[in-house]
């Protein structure tokens, strides 16, 4: 995937969003960042297209996104997740409960999604 220019607007929405992430984003976070998780390298809140990405493994080209109630069955969730795999990732999504709730579960499969890529997520 190869890099493209952020424009500056994006690239300060993107560091607005770093440092007001939610409980849940943050949480996960403790995990990925530091290559804690497997060695695995994530970025947080990421500019891709014209969207920003919660997390992103560019070497798995793996993107995971956290979700209150608010995104249940959005029509513009699917369109990002559409455009997210036209530039070739694939798009998991977790809800803030999930990660909560049950963070070592989310881990797990996060992994899992890293480790194989023929994987497809299920929402």
């Amino acid at each position: 995937m190869p890099h493209q220019p952020v424009k500056p607007a994006k690239r300060s929405f993107a560091r607005a969003l770093r440092r007001e992430m939610t409980e849940a984003e943050d949480r996960l976070w403790h995990e990925l960042r530091d290559r804690r998780l497997d060695r695995i390298k994530f970025r947080r809140q990421v500019p891709v297209g014209k969207y920003v990405a919660d997390f992103v493994c560019f070497e798995a080209g793996l993107i995971i996104e956290i979700d209150g109630s608010q995104h249940a069955e959005l029509e513009s969730d699917r369109g990002r997740a559409v455009e997210l795999e036209s530039r070739g990732f694939r798009v998991l999504r977790f809800w803030n409960d999930d990660v909560l709730k049950d963070l070592n579960a989310v881990c797990d499969t996060i992994i899992a999604y890293v480790r194989d890529v023929s994987l497809q997520p299920w929402r």
